[in-house]
């Protein structure tokens, strides 16, 4: 089967930047123009985005909007977006704009309602992120740890109706230390729900893998990629085609 790959554009105050394990005070500028960003990832062949608001996700609602309709304006392939968005009217707004998908993060854990509701208002557009520190799930921007583990929040929203989760490992995001895969296909495997690994994609080595996986647990759909392509680490056409 054929996986997704998704390039990461983290924005942080106006510009793409990776952070180290979801430590604000340790991200690295990579380029001054996300929608210029975007569409080189675009021009290289990807045919799809994956946008964080980071400093939305420790805010709680939308801060970086300006570079998220520029990049709207520069490409046309399905754009993900997360961060900040928390309830049904920014959801909303953000899908009328032309967002293809919304990812909704803490709120999963802290509003379960809210998400069945955003998935039944929208179908096939609503990702629910579980960002996992040491198994347990992260939340608000990363700042706070749950009691929940990621397995038992994927096993919850079974019968939601989301289109995809997200399962980070924030260990290994932005450390080119390679994907947590036996977490990432063990939580798979609990689920029918389609799964994106993130954190930690080093190589083309970590993308063989990946599809190795997805032939033993068939609902991964890709993974997301985020420093390594910024460092030069993955040649794009290398891993589309290894992808595909």
């Amino acid at each position: 089967m054929a996986l997704t790959l998704y390039p990461a554009i983290d924005l942080k105050d106006g510009v793409c930047v990776r952070l180290a394990r979801g430590d604000m005070q340790r991200a690295t500028i990579y380029a001054e123009d996300p929608a210029a960003q975007a569409s080189e990832f675009v021009a290289a062949g990807f045919m799809a985005l994956h946008v964080v608001d980071l400093n939305g996700a420790f805010a709680g609602a939308s801060v970086n909007g300006a570079a998220v309709r520029a990049i709207l304006a520069a490409v046309k392939v399905p754009v993900q977006l997360g961060g900040g968005i928390r309830d049904i009217a920014a959801i909303e707004s953000w899908l009328s704009l032309g967002i293809a998908r919304v990812i909704l993060g803490s709120v999963a854990v802290k509003n379960p309602t809210l998400v069945r509701e955003a998935a039944r208002q929208f179908p096939g557009q609503i990702i629910v992120g579980i960002d996992a520190r040491d198994g347990m799930v992260a939340t608000e921007g990363w700042a706070e740890t749950s009691s929940m583990t990621a397995e038992n929040l994927a096993e919850q929203l079974e019968d939601v109706g989301i289109s995809a989760i997200i399962h980070t490992d924030i260990a290994r995001d932005g450390m080119l230390s390679g994907l947590n895969l036996v977490a990432t296909e063990d939580l798979a495997r609990r689920v029918t729900i389609p799964v994106i690994a993130s954190g930690g994609v080093a190589g083309l080595g970590d993308i063989a893998l990946l599809r190795d996986c997805a032939m033993r647990a068939r609902n991964i759909e890709g993974a997301i990629i985020g420093r390594a392509l910024y460092d030069g680490r993955i040649d794009p056409i290398a891993a589309l085609k290894l992808a595909a």
